[in-house]
């Protein structure tokens, strides 16, 4: 603890007299000045231990006295040290009653008692509490290192004891990875939002929220924010929660975990970066249709993902540049967060402008796919806005083993390359498997086509000679029954025979050819069969 009134007028060889504010001893003290001025308000900084003899002083003037006072009060000097017996025998009453009336700490100094006696004091307590705070510094260092060793979560339990708060790390994707003690999860969850507005910061940065996660009972917490990482985009944060302001021997603490987690995270990174290599090995053997010597070199790291049905996920940025590499890496660090969380393996290989992973089907991994395209587009399935267009487009291949890695790869470009063509943030095989052909007609290439094929039945019914589109539709809809597509369109079938025949001729195609038929009906759904 910093030196405090109190702690002066408890020193016995300084013989101090508390004379006014009595309720207001336990204010540090920042240093002991001597300053006979009538004014020495400028050359104040707030938090001093002011000394006086009032040699120049109208001490007995209780206008002057009062001025004099609350002026010390408000540029935060902290206390009025009166030296007797030397210009006055006793502290004028004047200054007594105005130090009273603002409750401002007023010390009666005996003749016996240096003003440098005093300073030495304040001096030598400054000292000692920061010798204090450095050897706690050290230990907390010594004991955070050690707990590092166990990992974060550990960390955080010894971090959060030396600040006498609470502590949470963050994973680049901002989801907690640890805090403690075991109630602070819900707290550091509450934080979200600011977490991700200093991720978009350059590393390093920091933030400090007051009351942002305040407990049921209404008690506020200062909560002070670091990005972790040794490189410009954060890789992760620490956020640490405290009734107070950090002293120095919390600020060391904080400082040695800042440092120990950017170790572990840039470690992590290179390990990652190992991984990386042995992923783009395992899944090259699996697209060249060598699954065991991929499972011998996956050995226990991707192991576990032959063991099980898999999905292949492509994603790609949809514009490019800078924004666009920021995209795919926040895709990756949601997956590999998710997958981390539940104990999976994911295995993330970069490629080109893309990124393509395999991930167990059915994990938190592609469920974390899946989440996260939906969130950056608010619903994955609606088209991109043009705001959107330099954002992420991901493919997603069907559950597969080791065996058809190869078709699952396959099924992923073409999934990605239908969530290209139709502006869709997310799509997955099985839509285009089990879903109709018909989506894929909104096409700008496939309906150009269909108005071009069209366009001359729409130019004569458009002269009111006929209404040749309606009668196609309706015969092609009934499989070219004349009666039922008559009856349907309510004219006479050898109307509807002239109808069919115009068509012909207008086309210059004939309607026995079955490839006529299908490219007219799809050219009819194209366009809405207008």
């Amino acid at each position: 603890m910093p030196p405090t009134l109190a702690s002066l007028v408890h020193h016995s060889a300084l013989k101090l007299v508390v004379r006014a504010g009595e309720d207001r001893l336990e204010t540090p003290v920042r240093w002991a000045h001597v300053s006979e001025l009538a004014d020495p308000v400028p050359y104040m900084e707030g938090g001093e231990l002011l000394l006086i003899t009032a040699m120049k002083l109208d001490a007995e003037d209780p206008e002057a006295m009062r001025r004099y006072v609350r002026r010390l009060a408000g540029a935060g000097v902290v206390g009025l040290g009166f030296a007797v017996g030397v210009s006055y025998d006793e502290i004028p009453q004047a200054l007594l009653a105005a130090a009273e009336a603002e409750d401002f700490p007023l010390l009666e100094v005996p003749r016996r008692t240096p003003f440098l006696a005093i300073s030495k004091a304040v001096s030598a307590a400054i000292a000692a509490d920061q010798y204090r705070a450095v050897t706690a510094g050290f230990e907390a260092q010594r004991e955070l290192t050690r707990a590092a060793l166990a990992g974060p979560a550990d960390l955080v339990a010894k971090l959060a004891a030396h600040v006498d708060g609470w502590a949470a790390v963050y994973d680049a994707s901002g989801a907690v990875v640890a805090a403690a003690p075991d109630w602070a999860g819900r707290r550091a969850a509450r934080l979200t939002a600011d977490v991700e507005r200093l991720r978009e910061r350059a590393a390093p940065a920091s933030a400090v929220v007051g009351g942002a996660c305040g407990d049921d009972d209404g008690t506020d917490d200062r909560v002070e924010l670091q990005s972790l990482g040794a490189g410009r985009r954060a890789r992760g944060a620490l956020a640490v929660g405290t009734a107070a302001p950090l002293g120095t021997a919390e600020r060391y603490a904080v400082h040695s975990a800042i440092a120990l987690l950017t170790l572990t995270t840039e470690r992590t990174r290179a390990l990652q970066a190992a991984e990386a290599r042995l992923g783009a090995a395992v899944l090259r053997m699996l697209l060249a249709g060598e699954p065991d010597h991929a499972r011998a070199v996956a050995g226990d790291l991707y192991g576990s993902l032959l063991d099980a049905p898999f999905r292949i996920l492509i994603a790609e940025a949809a514009g490019e540049g800078t924004d666009g590499a920021e995209f795919l890496q926040a895709l990756v660090d949601a997956l590999e967060s998710a997958a981390a969380r539940a104990g999976e393996a994911v295995l993330v290989v970069p490629d080109g402008t893309r990124v393509v992973v395999l991930a167990s089907d059915g994990g938190e991994a592609v469920a974390a796919c899946t989440l996260h395209t939906a969130v950056r587009r608010g619903d994955a399935a609606r088209p991109l806005e043009p705001a959107e267009a330099d954002d992420l487009v991901v493919g997603l291949s069907a559950p597969a083993g080791p065996i058809a890695a190869a078709s699952a790869f396959k099924q992923a470009e073409q999934a990605l390359s239908v969530a290209r063509r139709r502006g869709r943030a997310l799509v997955e095989h099985e839509e285009l498997a089990t879903g109709s052909v018909l989506p894929l007609l909104a096409d700008d290439a496939v309906r150009a086509f269909a108005d071009g094929m069209l366009r001359a039945l729409h130019e004569h019914d458009a002269t009111g000679r006929g209404d040749l589109v309606a009668s196609l539709r309706a015969w092609l809809s009934r499989h070219g029954q004349w009666d039922a597509a008559a009856a349907q369109l309510g004219v006479h079938r050898h109307t509807l025979r002239y109808r069919m025949r115009r068509v012909e001729e207008i086309l210059g195609r004939s309607l026995d050819d079955p490839d006529v038929r299908m490219e007219l009906w799809l050219a009819l759904k194209a366009t809405g069969g207008q």
